[in-house]
């Protein structure tokens, strides 16, 4: 945990005690999310519920390298989930990840 010292002119502390590595995930997920690619591959994982690779690229007119690294980079913040069956690997969305976000800014307004 980091300790930042503060101008104590107003009665305010003079350390803040706070852990700023708690923010790296959060801002990692915004960050991820903040792509309109992104938010459409998104879009349409949540309308099929469950897709591949392949019916994301073929249906987004994207080229496979591009839709796999953007779907690589919601698979790391945790936006969507793989599941394996057989041979095919089905990206879906990860609700609790994106509840968890609502509550959380939801705080803030």
């Amino acid at each position: 945990m980091e300790k930042m010292t503060l101008n104590s002119t107003l009665n305010t502390p003079t350390t803040l005690n706070f852990d700023f590595q708690l923010l790296q995930k959060p801002l990692l997920v915004l960050r991820t999310m903040n792509h309109r690619l992104r938010q459409d591959m998104m879009h349409l994982i949540h309308r099929e519920q469950k897709l591949t690779v392949t019916d994301i690229y073929i249906k987004l007119r994207l080229e496979q390298s591009v839709a796999s690294q953007h779907l690589s980079l919601l698979r790391k913040s945790g936006i969507v989930t793989t599941i394996r069956e057989g041979k095919f690997v089905y990206y879906s969305i990860d609700y609790t990840k994106i509840e968890e976000l609502t509550s959380l800014f939801q705080k803030f307004k």
